[in-house]
């Protein structure tokens, strides 16, 4: 065999162990039931915006929060994180005129040395709500779009299972061209890091949460020391979830069916923005791991089509057949996300050249990183946090 019906041979290998060790990442079965066995009594819930610059969007999601269809008592605290673009107005014009759920908007100042800007935001809403001693905290990103009963199901499904965290990974927006190559991916590579089947299943010891709906039992944030404890986290969902975690809560993450973000990626750089304003961050600014995750994908998605092509080439059979199944398998794995964003089964395939397109992220988000850029978003951007103040 030649080296590359070998390096073939191994990408195969890891795909055998991926379809069937790694906790069937693939499959999107889990998701939280319509009707959980919940009949009351209904706790009180306070949900939590924070929102900086996002005028342009809170008109198609701030009124399905407002409009929540929720037996209990429910408010929400919209943290208007100095924006420029009169997000606040826009939030209290939205309330006047849709009214529902009452909406209080506060306004945190500029954060303190060693805290990101979410989270800054998050603390600050937080310490609002507690005044009413809400049970739960929805944290919910001001792109996001719930159904009306999207509260409910989440807290019966919290109350029903015993969770202290519940978590859906809301459906990203897939409308251009761009979208549709590269966001059914960025949850495919998502649950290939952290399994859902692993996070759920009890003393998991994988944690991980996505931010933009996350259900919070009061008591298990206070207990974990949340969000002080994770203040200078850029990827803050996950470091959330590992905290409650840490302190003995149990946890939940799934696909959400009727919870939907709304912010446009309409091309490649926005979606490139994206993903390397915190892709190196995931890596701990190690470079070693960056090494080691290049080559990673290199191997597991760039080998097989390589090997394939070369393999009829040059008439290398054992590179071929090792190339040609390790790009079956691939493909067929990406078949249930594409599924649930519903597009085309045809872009199964590009697997490959979509996780190009990451490879080239993660490096790029690591040059920016040493370049002092970091992670950029609104205006600000998180290099080097700085350590927090002693309290």
């Amino acid at each position: 065999m030649t080296a590359l019906a070998w390096t073939a041979a191994g990408s195969l290998g890891a795909w055998g162990w991926l379809l069937l060790g790694q906790g069937f990442f693939w499959r999107t079965d889990q998701r939280l039931p319509h009707h959980a066995p919940w009949a009351g009594p209904w706790p009180d819930i306070a949900v939590v915006v924070p929102a900086r610059d996002e005028a342009e969007v809170l008109p198609a999601s701030l009124p399905s929060l407002l409009a929540q269809d929720y037996p209990g008592r429910a408010r929400v605290v919209l943290v208007d994180d100095g924006s420029t673009d009169g997000t606040g107005d826009t939030a209290r014009d939205l309330a006047a005129r849709y009214r529902g759920l009452p909406l209080t908007v506060v306004h945190p100042g500029e954060p303190e040395p060693g805290w990101t800007g979410k989270l800054w935001a998050l603390r600050h809403g937080i310490e609002v709500a507690r005044a009413d001693a809400p049970d739960y905290l929805l944290l919910t990103d001001a792109d996001i779009a719930h159904a009306p009963d999207s509260l409910r199901v989440l807290v019966a499904s919290a109350r029903a299972g015993g969770f202290d965290l519940v978590s859906q990974m809301a459906r990203l927006r897939t409308v251009s061209r761009w979208e549709r190559l590269v966001v059914p991916a960025f949850v495919y590579f998502f649950g290939q890091l952290y399994p859902f089947r692993w996070v759920n299943r009890a003393g998991a010891r994988t944690a991980a949460a996505a931010g933009g709906c996350v259900l919070l039992r009061t008591e298990a944030a206070e207990r974990a020391g949340v969000p002080e404890v994770i203040r200078q986290a850029v990827i803050d969902d996950v470091s959330l979830a590992r905290a409650v975690q840490r302190s003995g809560g149990r946890i939940w993450l799934g696909l959400a069916d009727r919870v939907d973000s709304v912010r446009p990626y309409p091309g490649l750089a926005d979606l490139w923005g994206m993903v390397s304003r915190s892709a190196y961050a995931q890596l701990l600014h190690n470079p070693f791991l960056l090494t080691a995750t290049v080559a990673g994908l290199v191997l597991v998605y760039l080998v097989p089509p390589i090997a394939l092509g070369a393999g009829l080439l040059t008439g290398d059979t054992a590179a071929g057949w090792a190339g040609g199944l390790a790009w079956a398998v691939m493909a067929g794995t990406y078949l249930p996300v594409l599924r649930y964003y519903r597009q085309s089964p045809l872009l199964a395939p590009l697997l490959p050249f979509t996780a190009f397109l990451y490879l080239l992220m993660t490096a790029d988000s690591a040059v920016q990183h040493y370049r002092g850029r970091g992670a950029a978003w609104k205006g600000r951007t998180y290099a080097r946090p700085r350590p927090a103040p002693e309290r």
